[in-house]
């Protein structure tokens, strides 16, 4: 029965996870599916520990695979321990939390969760199987889901707002361009997707013949390959075509009858994924252009001008220009941009890095000068979008090896294991039960298959996380896969065979157990789900502090924080607050306005004190005191806010909003002082903080702007001049407020 129930959780782990979001919490996807994985989690430790008391015995079952992850295991805890930020280490960067100590102790527990349940090769065989297909209907519906966005009518509009369109996604996602799904970014799909087309890719090749059901796996392999390349993620598509090859490779040195017996199911698969290239593009010009005969008229076209002496501008040159022109950097420009960085940071904390998860935030630290030119030069990235460079940032040469030692290491298992396990399974095939399990007629050829298609899927997650990271559905893989492999290829067996048990035979101290296990368990689900509703408490608040409900809002953040401790909450309670205490003096409710400040001081003091270098949180102290000093009119507020601004700028010197920022303050105190000497030694400062914010950023046209009014209020006429002209010449020439400020002039 425990067993059934085990098998139940990891069924609902590969088929719920895909699907979860809502938009109720601050993050739709990665953070409700964080929190289904916790839930599941839970479940399996419970029956696990519960069949270990009634037993009366430890099933934890040993794998070649141990001492490399209790090595990694070992290395995160110490990235912990030294974290610049322990909290966020602990539990993961806020919304996603994938990739905190707690998400990997819980990817950990499941993959042994796994490998100790069964009792027998022919069991662990058939659940691996049943999981794997369950992931495929699951990736199915996924698919299924996307489709109508991709064709302007999105599933998750019409479940979240009730429109059957794509309006409620923001520019950043346009599933008409790029599908997305359950899974929350195109790139998330693309590697999800390829997991997936080798599962399928199994259930297709593990017999011999063309069967009816060979259809159904074609039809899915060609549409999960096409919602590949309708996700236009290159790293998901060159996982599948690295893959093909390695599978292709392996399969026929593995069995050289393979491809002969194969071929036309070879064939087909190829026809089927060229038509799907053919039909719906790469979305790579360089592959493109070759596939399309409008194109390659106009380049025969082209090049029949060139030869009658006629000049024309390429259509490279012409989509180049546009993508210039377009204002959006080339993501993979950017990407190698965010590289640098992660190696620098992780040359600068070359042991066990800044802390797990803390990339959001120690990125800042080392940003390259370079960020500044891009199209998201404002953005914060919680990922160096390599997962590799990501370990090496945050949990340094210790934590990077450990996570290249576990890879080796499932990789010299497999290699020793597809050497000798064929044999023995050919010597096996005389047990017609495992053959009858599996539903095979050659079981040589589809342990073989088996195999080979788990390691290739596996592979793929290693590709698209060289040019992104891990997500939640990722990890399941990542983690589990290794588990699948190590079961469907282990000679050891739990010597456990299951019995009835009846309550009122266990003894007192098996009662006292399971007792005490069952108060425990429901103590961490009550834990899990005041954290859940703590986040959607948080979500609401900060919604409604965006369109200026300050008292809303810090109710309901006051109540998020009292349900579950995050610095985050403080930390957007503080601001709320000190807006709540602009508001209440504007109104003349001096004595509120006076214990809003004092509370919303206090707030980020802590905020501070749990997170010290988070660059945000010192942001933060410097608005507060902004706004503290347009109540008081004190400038000694305005000194605090540009303490604060010069603290952050030491955790993020390539900033150019700080110095922008640290140039309106040091003008204020000039306006403020009658001083003459120190009128100027602010105007002064404040000019040199400007020009710092330029150089950082030579096309930042807020920092040109506020560099001309200052030179006008200086009384340099033509300096100001000459700075709104270049804003005009090199900027943007329909600059409405820059020509406004010259027509004064």
């Amino acid at each position: 029965m425990i067993e059934k129930i085990l098998r139940i959780h990891y069924y609902l782990l590969f088929f719920i996870t895909p699907l979860v979001m809502t938009s109720f919490t601050s993050e739709l996807f990665e953070y409700n599916k964080m929190m289904f994985i916790y839930l599941i989690t839970l479940g399996i430790i419970f029956f696990w520990l519960l069949k270990m008391i009634l037993y009366k015995k430890i099933i934890i079952k040993k794998t070649p695979l141990d001492v490399t992850i209790l090595f990694f295991l070992g290395t995160q805890i110490l990235s912990t321990v030294f974290s610049i930020d322990p909290h966020t280490s602990f539990f993961g960067y806020y919304g996603r939390f994938n990739g905190g100590l707690i998400s990997i102790l819980s990817f950990i527990i499941l993959y042994y969760g796994f490998v100790s349940t069964f009792n027998s090769l022919s069991e662990a065989t058939r659940l691996v199987s049943s999981i794997l297909k369950i992931s495929l209907i699951s990736s199915f519906v996924v698919m299924l889901w996307a489709i109508p966005g991709k064709l302007g009518h999105d599933l998750s509009c019409l479940l979240f707002l009730g429109q059957f369109n794509n309006s409620c996604w923001t520019d950043q996602f346009r599933p008409a361009e790029r599908i997305f799904s359950t899974l929350g970014q195109p790139n998330w799909l693309g590697a999800y997707l390829t997991v997936n087309f080798f599962i399928g890719l199994y259930f297709l090749f593990r017999n011999r013949f063309l069967k009816r059901s060979s259809l159904i796996h074609f039809g899915y392999l060609f549409l999960n390959f096409s919602s590949v390349l309708f996700t236009r993620s290159r790293s998901a598509l060159l996982s599948v075509v690295v893959g093909l090859i390695a599978f292709a490779i392996f399969a026929f040195l593995k069995n050289k009858d393979f491809l002969d017996h194969q071929y036309k199911k070879m064939l087909i698969l190829l026809l089927g994924i060229f038509v799907s290239i053919a039909l719906f593009k790469t979305g790579i010009e360089k592959i493109d252009r070759f596939l399309s005969i409008s194109n390659y008229y106009k380049a025969t076209k082209s090049t029949w001008k060139v030869k009658n002496g006629l000049t024309q501008q390429s259509e490279n040159t012409q989509n180049s220009t546009k993508l210039e022109t377009s204002g959006v950097t080339n993501s993979s420009d950017i990407r190698k941009i965010v590289w640098k960085g992660a190696l620098d940071l992780g040359l600068k904390y070359p042991l066990f890095g800044t802390g797990v998860e803390t990339f959001a935030y120690s990125y800042y630290f080392v940003r390259p000068k370079e960020h500044n030119l891009t199209s998201e030069w404002d953005f914060l990235y919680n990922k160096a979008h390599n997962e590799y460079l990501n370990y090496f940032a945050t949990t340094g040469l210790f934590g990077l090896s450990s996570y290249l030692v576990f890879i080796i290491s499932v990789f010299i298992y497999s290699w020793i294991k597809l050497k000798t396990q064929s044999s023995k399974l050919k010597a096996a095939t005389q047990n017609l039960k495992i053959k009858k399990d599996l539903g095979i007629s050659d079981l040589d050829l589809s342990f073989d298959i088996l195999y080979l298609s788990l390691l290739i899927a596996w592979v793929t997650i290693l590709i698209t996380n060289f040019f992104g990271f891990s997500t939640t559905t990722i990890n399941l893989f990542f983690y589990l896969i290794p588990a699948f492999l190590v079961v469907i290829s282990s000679d050891q067996q739990l010597t456990i065979k299951n019995q009835q048990f009846s309550i009122s035979r266990l003894s007192w101290l098996q009662n006292i157990m399971a007792l005490t296990l069952l108060l425990v368990i429901c103590y961490l689900l009550f834990g899990l789900t005041k954290y859940y509703l703590a986040d959607i408490k948080y979500a609401r608040g900060d919604s409604f502090s965006k369109i200026g409900e300050y008292q809303k809002a810090a109710q309901l953040l006051n109540d998020a924080n009292n349900l579950k401790y995050e610095h985050v909450y403080e930390d957007k309670l503080s601001y709320v607050l000190a807006n709540i205490a602009f508001i209440a003096s504007y109104q003349k409710e001096n004595d509120l306005a006076k214990k809003m400040v004092q509370t919303s001081d206090e707030l980020n003091r802590r905020t501070l004190k749990a997170s010290g270098k988070n660059v945000l949180y010192w942001k933060t102290r410097a608005k507060n005191y902004y706004l503290f000093y347009q109540i008081t009119l004190n400038a000694k507020e305005l000194m605090v806010a540009i303490g604060a601004l010069q603290e952050a700028k030491k955790y993020s010197p390539t900033d150019p909003k700080i110095p922008y920022s640290l140039a309106i303050f040091y003008s204020l105190l000039e306006e403020e002082t009658k001083e003459a000497n120190k009128k100027l030694e602010f105007q002064q400062r404040s000019l040199l903080e400007i020009e710092k914010s330029i150089e950082l950023k030579p096309d930042y046209r807020d920092g040109y702007f506020l560099k001309g009014q200052f030179l006008s209020k200086a009384g340099r006429k033509n300096e100001a001049r000459k700075v709104f002209n270049y804003v005009l010449q090199y900027l943007n020439p329909n600059d409405d407020e820059v020509k406004k400020e010259l027509d004064s002039l």
